[in-house]
């Protein structure tokens, strides 16, 4: 536990204020400051505590003499430390980490450049049905600080992100999954991708070999790496036949094959309730994960039936005159649209864009070739999409407004079409976020 003088809570927000409702919990003296302003109700909390802190700005000084630093995973530690260069490194922590030590409950930990909601949602309801007294936090809307105050559970299912785990010390998951490694937040790793893949697989880094780590061998990142560094728990291999190790699970045909446990286990991919082949990956990673659970085999076969994905996800909430809306705003980057498009039977009217974060959208050509009929670019600069997409798709439009995307892509659309949200951009040119832009377009959908 902490014995420190005073921690220093940086960020107000999911994050910050997981940590600062558990710090208050254990008793612990902290002060928080935000560069932003602080939300009234963690104000109050702190205020009815007694707890300093500061907003709209941070008081370096103050915090240099912080014994410990929380950081939320929006801040690089790199700010942090350009701020306090005398700091030492050792004592800037994340919150996930900070939270695992007031708990002893197993933890499945989910990372990877797409995937990480649905999987970590899919593992939590297989968990959940089979009757296990389980948790789910993480990087979907609540913290695993906040989740432990709630209630004690014997398992934690959490989503973490690159972000967070760059500051784990001692954070030990039980279950490590790495999803996949793609194109993604490379601003943030000096613009490589081996700085962005160590910093996945950062949720290895204090197993042993009573722990699990969960690898698609279909990644050529994650196959690189593990070609190079030396990993301590036991490997489960995801995606291949051909691996010679003796824990793996791989698709034949439309049939998933599973060796884990030293036993040969089959499932039907016709009974899952999730389509497209990524989410034959995240099911193989939900599937290993139950059967180092020793949950059994019908147990597992009647959750992967009953799954339903979450929001924003390939969600497919409406259809009007036979041609049906799916909303996947949560795809934020040319990985998720390139799976989004290659689900989809039939002609797409795609409506994209929004902040490029560098993307290089070559890998979606086959797709735009083969299914897309219209794009529908939706930002404030969708310059780059029109410019690079114009000798691949004949009708290509251009508004920085959800109700005339939405208009025209009904417009546009005919019987058995798919109008597809899926925008390979970040949110914040014209929306608080990706929930914020994918309930506009349900609302205008809806209008309609």
């Amino acid at each position: 536990m902490i014995n420190q003088k005073e921690i220093g809570i940086i960020g107000s927000g999911i994050s910050g204020s997981g940590a600062a409702k558990l710090a208050l919990r254990n008793k612990l003296n902290f002060f928080m400051s935000d560069y932003s302003e602080i939300g009234n109700d963690i104000k109050e909390l702190l205020n009815k505590n007694n707890i300093e802190f500061e907003e709209n700005g941070h008081d370096w000084e103050r915090l240099s003499g912080c014994d410990e630093i929380i950081l939320s995973p929006g801040i690089s530690s790199k700010k942090i430390l350009l701020k306090i260069p005398n700091y030492d490194s050792k004592n800037i922590i994340s919150e996930i980490e900070f939270a695992s030590r007031y708990t002893d409950a197993k933890i499945i930990a989910i990372t990877g450049t797409n995937g990480k909601t649905t999987t970590s949602y899919l593992i939590y309801h297989i968990l959940k049905s089979s009757g296990l007294n389980v948790g789910l936090a993480g990087n979907l809307g609540i913290s695993f600080s906040e989740t432990i105050c709630q209630r004690k559970y014997e398992y934690y299912v959490l989503e973490v992100s690159s972000f967070q785990l760059e500051n784990i010390k001692k954070f030990k998951p039980f279950i490590s999954i790495i999803l996949n490694v793609s194109n993604d937040h490379l601003d943030r790793y000096n613009y490589s991708i081996k700085e962005y893949t160590r910093a996945k697989f950062n949720i290895s880094s204090n197993q042993d070999s009573n722990d699990y780590l969960i690898i698609n061998t279909m990644c050529k990142h994650s196959s690189q790496f593990l070609s190079q560094n030396k990993i301590s728990s036991q490997l489960i291999h995801v995606g291949s036949e051909k691996n010679d190790g003796k824990n793996k699970i791989f698709k034949e045909k439309n049939i998933i094959k599973s060796t884990i446990n030293n036993k040969n286990v089959m499932f039907n991919l016709n009974e899952f309730s999730l389509r497209g082949d990524h989410n034959v990956q995240n099911s193989m990673a939900a599937i290993c994960v139950s059967q180092i659970l020793n949950i059994s085999n019908d147990s597992i076969k009647e959750s992967l039936k009953t799954f339903q994905n979450v929001p924003h996800r390939l969600e497919h909430f409406l259809t009007i005159q036979k041609v049906k809306y799916v909303n996947d705003s949560k795809g934020t980057n040319v990985n998720a649209a390139y799976y989004a498009l290659e689900s989809i039977k039939g002609s797409v009217i795609w409506i994209a864009g929004g902040v490029d974060k560098g993307n290089d959208y070559k890998d979606l050509i086959p797709l735009v070739n083969q299914k897309v009929k219209a794009i529908i670019c939706l930002g404030i600069d969708n310059s780059k999409l029109i410019e690079f997409f114009s000798p691949y798709c004949e009708t290509i439009m251009s508004t920085d407004n959800i109700k005339d995307a939405v208009r025209n892509s009904y417009r546009l659309s005919e019987k058995n079409d798919t109008v597809l949200l899926s925008p390979a951009c970040a949110s914040f040119d014209l929306f608080e976020n990706f929930e914020d832009r994918g309930n506009k377009f349900k609302e205008e959908v809806r209008k309609l």
